[in-house]
């Protein structure tokens, strides 16, 4: 696994940003993706590889102006924040350390991804989103299908989150089955998600969710010209 393409993805998500954003960016122009985990690729292949054809990059999190949901909509359109406690610091592991200045080799990095995945997998989640009917865009994982139909998979806000990159924390990842089988959705899709989320922590073989929901509709993601993806370059 490549430490500099975990941090590109964390400065996409806006986990991590700064002055590091120009330096990791332009690493990764010269590195290419990390492969997927030994998680992933137990995964059948057909739902566990992101579409080769993909117009999104490692990092990369969906514009929220698009799609927005009709005036009499049951569900209230959620930003990733709001499932974090504003009290909560994401980067803590990383406090002190000069991140720009390592390499993948660098026994620094590895301990503080280390850290830093431990610490993840034990984010606190909100309180307040428990049991709230939202609607939230996000990037699909495959877990389970019937032939090619989807039917529980989780959802993570950027691109690459649980493939190319390990997991984002446990409070930015929500594990979703369906009413009923979907068709047409692959990994790393981009898909708008409605439903009642719900506080519970489920571990996959792709990652921890600290939410879960029982969609009640599952749409591929449409943006608006003027809302385009947010880039990491």
């Amino acid at each position: 696994m490549k430490v500099l393409a975990w941090f590109i993805a964390l400065i996409g998500s806006g986990l991590l940003i700064g002055h590091l954003a120009s330096r990791f960016v332009s690493h990764s122009n010269a590195n290419e993706a990390a492969p997927l985990s030994a998680a992933a690729q137990t995964t059948n292949a057909a739902s566990a590889q992101a579409p080769a054809s993909s117009q999104y990059k490692v990092g990369d999190r969906l514009a929220q102006t698009a799609a927005p949901a009709p005036a009499k909509s049951p569900y209230r359109q959620i930003l990733w924040d709001a499932l974090m406690p504003a009290d909560w610091d994401p980067m803590l592991p990383f406090k002190g350390l000069k991140l720009d200045t390592m390499q993948d080799g660098d026994p620094r990095a590895q301990q503080a991804l280390w850290k830093a995945k431990k610490y993840w997998n034990k984010a606190p989640t909100n309180p307040k989103i428990d049991n709230v009917a939202v609607k939230i865009p996000g990037f699909v994982v495959s877990l389970e299908r019937e032939g090619d139909a989807l039917t529980e998979f989780l959802v993570v806000p950027y691109y690459g989150g649980c493939i190319h990159v390990p997991p984002p924390p446990l409070n930015q990842i929500i594990h979703v089955h369906s009413n009923k089988p979907i068709e047409g959705i692959r990994t790393m899709d981009a898909v708008w998600i409605s439903g009642t989320l719900k506080i519970g922590t489920t571990e996959t073989m792709m990652g921890v969710a600290g939410y879960n929901m029982l969609a009640q509709n599952v749409e591929l993601y449409t943006e608006a010209p003027d809302a385009p993806p947010v880039q990491t370059q």
